[in-house]
């Protein structure tokens, strides 16, 4: 009797259009707060003129933190300032490059390539221009 009560309320619901079969459900998993950073005693010379030091930070890969070395790197355009990943408010945020022509992130893609981020606003640059 059950089984024929179940039945025809969900074949109910799928006739009447019912909102419940409409309802999304999401999963989160929170990995809390990053471990503390780790210290550099010393930081390397720098390999040219115009290079920016960025500070060793940790970053999510597939739920868990990874330690990236702080490196030298040539910002993505001229005036680009680089704003630190940071943990707030119960929430991560990957850093960024930003300055006035806008936010460009940083892919860990490109973390082996001496230049790492230089240039790669290029074609971002190309369409800030045209406005």
């Amino acid at each position: 009797m059950r089984k024929i009560i179940g039945a025809a309320l969900l074949a109910a619901m799928l006739l009447t259009d019912s909102p419940v079969l409409k309802a999304q459900i999401s999963v989160g998993i929170g990995i809390g707060a990053p471990p503390p950073p780790r210290v550099l005693r010393v930081r390397p010379v720098a390999p040219g003129t115009g290079y920016v030091w960025v500070d060793g930070y940790w970053y999510v890969v597939d739920g868990r933190y990874v330690w990236h070395r702080g490196y030298w790197t040539l910002p993505p355009y001229g005036g680009a300032v680089w704003v630190g990943p940071r943990w707030e408010g119960g929430r991560y945020y990957h850093g960024y490059w930003n300055g006035d022509r806008g936010r460009f992130e940083h892919d860990h893609r490109w973390d082996r390539e001496r230049e790492r981020d230089r240039d790669r606003w290029r074609d971002h640059d190309r369409e800030h221009d045209r406005h």
